[in-house]
């Protein structure tokens, strides 16, 4: 995915300081916005999230340093790095910005060379920060998967298998069949449990190819529907596509497959008895979009923005009681941005969900 544009935030109360710097720095493909005062600041650091705030000193009413304290009370804003803007370079002045959290200083006049350097670097580390914490988080909630999610249904497999193997003969058949179903369908979300920590992982150490290649969706998407007829079956649930016949896209096969695989899943899982999932296309020109809507339980609206994240625990039972680990949405993103489209989720509790994501089409050319 594309890297969106840095958003700077400049801090004045001089006309021609902003002006300077703004053109520098918009000519570096930065987006700016101003403040001439420090309440201005605040405000609009409260409202919007900047990726960098450069901030004067010597300033009416509060000056740069009050600034700078308000903004580190604020939970949302205190991580977002502000460099000084003084003419005022004596020691203590910068000893006291430093302490007060500030990452750096530039001098008036400004040094447009220097200036540009100081901003990228800072913004540089500000996304090195960002990515090792994201990184961090997903270790953690993968060593979470490993160590609670996959010994649940081996403890299963095992506790149903041992109950066989040692007092087959103190059970009639119906319990026999009820214990081979569960153990049936613990192998199952084993299964799928690995398969998608083995992909996750694979995408994370880029050790998975991306080899896209012009395919048929519809053809896809009845391979896949037949694949979880039994699923479906199982509770009374009618799944129907409605991807129209030689609806092309150019994408990964593989991870497309595994795209539609979690959703229709999830959407089952979902939906009580008697429900129904459909999956449909729609035409966006040089987008297919495709939408997986089931007729289930919802999501609650505050869960909604932490689906895709998997340094978030969000994991509801099915209708079921199906467990899941949220792994699959989040790998449903990796490999929905990996074929250059973008996934998101409307959702309605007892109304039922829609997941929807885009994928491009072959060039006509």
């Amino acid at each position: 995915m594309k890297q969106e544009p840095f958003k700077i935030l400049i801090v004045d109360d001089i006309p021609q300081n902003i002006q300077v710097l703004g053109t520098l720095l918009r000519d570096e493909g930065y987006l700016i916005s101003f403040a001439t005062e420090g309440n201005q600041a605040i405000e609009m650091a409260s409202m919007s999230q900047f990726d960098l705030i450069l901030l004067d000193i010597m300033m009416p009413e509060i000056d740069g340093f009050e600034v700078i304290k308000r903004l580190k009370q604020n939970l949302k804003m205190k991580d977002v790095p502000v460099i000084f803007i003084t003419a005022k370079a004596n020691i203590e002045s910068l000893i006291k910005g430093f302490e007060m959290g500030a990452v750096d200083y530039i001098t008036k006049p400004f040094n447009s060379k220097e200036l540009i350097a100081r901003v990228k670097t800072h913004l540089e580390l500000k996304d090195i920060r960002k990515k090792l914490e994201e990184a961090n988080a997903a270790k953690t909630k993968f060593l979470s998967i490993i160590a609670h999610d996959l010994k649940n249904p081996l403890y299963s497999m095992m506790g149903f298998s041992d109950f066989l193997s040692k007092r087959y003969n103190d059970f009639n058949e119906e319990d026999k069949i009820k214990f081979l179903n569960n153990i049936n369908i613990s192998s199952h979300q084993l299964y799928k449990l690995l398969e998608n920590l083995l992909d996750w992982a694979s995408v994370q150490t880029g050790r998975m190819d991306y080899n896209p290649q012009i395919s048929d969706l519809s053809v896809m998407v009845s391979m896949i529907i037949k694949l979880h007829k039994q699923q479906a079956d199982e509770k009374k649930i009618s799944l129907i596509s409605k991807i129209a016949a030689d609806t092309i896209i150019l994408a990964d096969t593989n991870m497309i497959n595994t795209v539609i695989r979690n959703l229709l899943s999830n959407a089952i899982k979902f939906t009580p008895s008697g429900g129904q999932v459909t999956v449909s296309s729609d035409d966006l020109q040089t987008h297919v979009k495709i939408s997986v809507i089931d007729t289930g339980i919802g999501i609650k609206k505050e869960n909604i923005e932490n689906l895709f994240k998997i340094e978030v625990k969000c994991m509801t039972l099915g209708t079921n009681k199906e467990k899941g680990t949220g792994l699959g949405l989040v790998l449903c993103k990796e490999f929905i941005e990996k074929n250059n489209g973008k996934i998101w989720v409307e959702s309605e509790q007892n109304k039922g969900s829609k997941f929807m994501f885009t994928l491009p089409k072959p060039s006509l050319s």
